[in-house]
């Protein structure tokens, strides 16, 4: 053969097989990715069943759980219940328990003290007999000496006889008439007291020290100083007060102990800013002036208090003194109305016990009128007001009232024990003055505070001034059964921590509220 057709041949051969193997290769790379795309899709496929096996897992496991939970919940629920329906047993035995103790208690209390009767009268029987037998043996005695005496002498013994159980007998009845008229005494008394009381209440303000006066502006402080401080001097030595004159804007300041003179400085120093001329002789001329408006002011109040009461006669130097009680407080108190409120008082009780009213009235008013005398007396305000109320005729029996109201002479007649009462009530009653009234409120408050301690109690009222408390508790956490004992445990907290006068009454009020919307 050819070599050339040899080698054409050998090439046609190399040449076909590597169009073989090209095309085989092909072949197996197209087999190979159409084997990864099934494999991507096994793969998806794959993904999506786990997908659906892991949602449906966490489903089943969700309603699993959900389902145990409730269960759970509901044996919970129904655990609780027995739990409270067994407190609630336990609770109510207690209560029966204690009050079989108690009932017990107080059968053996009664059986003891019947059993301590039995003995008393059982020796009083004793006692009694001994005393038939001396009696016995004394008739007989007598007896046996009435045998050897003569008629009159006879009835001479019987009478003496007579005449000694008659005393006895007096003497027994007279101690219990005493003390049936101390009973009803008291009683009385009382009656009288709520009486007056009911018939009367007051007004009050607040204690002052001090006045302020506003300014029209601050260079009117400088005036009212003066060159080198000549006409805050003069002021302060005509009208008998302190002047202070601070850094405040546009006010001043007054002070004094003495009311009246407080009041006329204050107009003064407007009569002053009015006029425009500081200095001096005005200072003296304007003081002049507000001290007669003053005093006319003053005995306008006292003839306004005298009418109101219903009294006249009450000389103008004393009515000027009852005027001026307007500007006098005792804490917080006004010494005006007060004067007032005790006359009122005053008159009440002797009303009710038939005595003089308008004279009870009258000692009633002027009792406190030494309270704006002029500090430089001597004694307390009871006394320096008799020695007043004496000096311008006023009667004994009014003076003696207004001197003994606070014990600085002892209480001689009915109306002097009126007056005192009458100060003392006025005084005394809640809300009257400032002191009483915080101990009051301060009261009502811890009272709320120990009751809003409480589990469940939503708001609380202390009501009937501290004598009844109100308390609301939440309907969710508290049930109809649990409202008695948590009205018991608030009373028994409050008899433990607190100390009040007489019964708190504990009502706790469960509610159930339902809303219903008509469209």
């Amino acid at each position: 053969m050819d070599i050339s057709v040899i080698l054409a041949s050998i090439l046609f051969l190399i040449v076909g097989a590597a169009l073989g193997f090209f095309v085989r290769n092909k072949q197996a790379v197209a087999e190979l990715k159409e084997r990864e795309a099934k494999g991507d899709q096994i793969i998806e496929k794959a993904k999506e069943s786990a997908n659906d096996i892991k949602y449906k897992a966490r489903k089943e496991a969700k309603e699993i759980i959900k389902e145990e939970r409730t269960q759970f919940e509901n044996e919970m629920r129904n655990r609780e219940k027995e739990f409270k329906g067994q407190e609630r047993d336990l609770a109510q035995k207690e209560a029966k328990l204690e009050s079989k103790l108690e009932s017990n208690k107080e059968k053996s209390e009664r059986l003891d003290r019947a059993q301590e009767e039995v003995e008393a009268a059982k020796k009083r029987v004793e006692k009694e007999i001994e005393k038939y037998k001396e009696r016995q043996s004394e008739i007989s005695q007598k007896l046996s000496e009435v045998a050897s005496m003569t008629q009159d002498q006879a009835k001479q013994e019987l009478l003496k006889t007579m005449e000694e159980d008659a005393r006895v007998d007096f003497a027994k009845m007279a101690k219990k008439i005493e003390e049936e008229a101390k009973e009803e005494a008291e009683g009385q008394a009382k009656r009288l007291v709520g009486i007056a009381i009911q018939r009367f209440a007051g007004e009050y303000v607040a204690e002052k020290t001090i006045s302020t006066v506003d300014l029209p502006s601050d260079d009117v402080k400088g005036r009212l100083i003066g060159r080198e401080g000549r006409n805050i001097r003069a002021f302060e030595q005509i009208c008998g007060v302190d002047l202070i004159i601070d850094d405040t804007p546009e006010v001043v300041v007054i002070s004094s102990f003495n009311v009246v003179r407080r009041e006329i400085a204050r107009r003064t120093i407007e009569k002053l800013i009015a006029d425009g001329r500081i200095h001096p002789a005005k200072i003296e001329e304007f003081h002049d002036k507000a001290k007669s408006e003053m005093d006319k002011q003053l005995l306008d109040l006292g003839q306004k208090a005298q009418m109101e009461i219903g009294v006249h006669g009450i000389h103008p130097e004393i009515l000027k003194l009852v005027g001026a009680l307007n500007w006098r407080t005792s804490y917080t108190q006004n010494q005006y109305q007060h004067a007032i409120e005790a006359a009122f008082i005053c008159g009440a009780m002797a009303s009710e016990m038939g005595l003089n009213v308008k004279q009870a009235r009258r000692a009633g008013l002027l009792h406190d009128i030494g309270k704006v005398l002029d500090a430089s007396a001597e004694g307390s305000h009871a006394v320096i007001g008799a020695d007043f109320a004496k000096k311008y005729g006023e009667p004994a029996d009014i003076v003696h009232a207004i001197r003994a109201h606070h014990d600085d002479e002892k209480p001689e007649s009915v109306l002097a024990h009126l007056v005192a009462a009458a100060d003392a009530l006025s005084g005394a009653r809640p809300g009257a003055r400032k002191a009483m009234m915080e101990s009051y409120v301060s009261r009502l408050t811890d009272i709320e505070e120990i009751v809003n301690s409480f589990d469940g109690v939503n708001r609380s009222y202390a009501i009937s001034g501290g004598r009844e408390v109100r308390v609301f508790v939440e309907n969710e956490n508290v049930t109809d059964e649990e409202t008695v004992l948590l009205s018991r445990d608030i009373a028994k907290k409050i008899e433990e921590e607190m100390s009040y006068p007489g019964t708190i009454k504990i009502t706790v009020l469960r509610e159930t509220k339902a809303v219903g919307v008509a469209r």
